[in-house]
């Protein structure tokens, strides 16, 4: 029950700044999609390289962020 309240919350937050904490990474990029098992985040380098896609499990996530941009 809790994971379909997380999806629906961060459904609404698509499209903004996140940092995804799970056991082993602490990713930061865009929140780009969210289903009900998994979200993608997008990580954009400042660089000449691609932009880097993450899916994640809801279950591997242990906190996220949202910073405000400076």
């Amino acid at each position: 029950m809790f994971e379909e309240t997380f999806a629906a919350e961060l459904a609404n937050r698509v499209g903004s700044l996140v940092e995804v904490a799970t056991d082993n990474n602490l990713i930061e990029g865009i929140l780009s999609t969210v289903t009900p098992e998994l979200v993608l985040v997008i990580e954009v380098n400042n660089g000449y390289g691609d932009n880097v896609k993450l899916y994640i499990s809801l279950d591997a996530i242990n906190f996220m962020n949202f910073p405000v941009a400076a």
